[in-house]
């Protein structure tokens, strides 16, 4: 499964199009939203959007795993990860399930 790479620039240009604004104020409106969601993360908040999904930060502990190039024992430092959970909405959508909520995602 290959496909390409959505970025800033194809949000901004989608936002341009469907929206109508121009492309600085559709930049700047991505840059708005991404700085919001990765701030409320960073805070230690979940993020949910409506029939996409949510995201949170998890705290992974401190644990021993092995070297793989030599099989040795190495500690691995606690950290935070980050998690995504679809939406059933979502998860219907990637499966070619019609569902009352795709008319959100169009």
């Amino acid at each position: 499964m290959t496909g390409r790479t959505i970025t800033r620039a194809d949000l901004s240009d989608a936002i341009c199009h469907e929206v109508g604004l121009s492309r600085v104020d559709a930049a700047e409106l991505v840059e708005s939203v991404l700085d919001e969601v990765s701030d409320a993360l960073t805070r230690g908040e979940t993020v949910k959007i409506s029939s996409f999904g949510s995201f949170s930060i998890r705290e992974k502990a401190e644990r021993w795993g092995r070297n793989p190039k030599t099989g040795e024992p190495a500690r691995i430092d606690p950290r935070s990860v980050l998690v995504f959970r679809a939406s059933h909405i979502l998860k219907d959508r990637m499966n070619g399930i019609k569902t009352s909520g795709d008319d959100d995602l169009e």
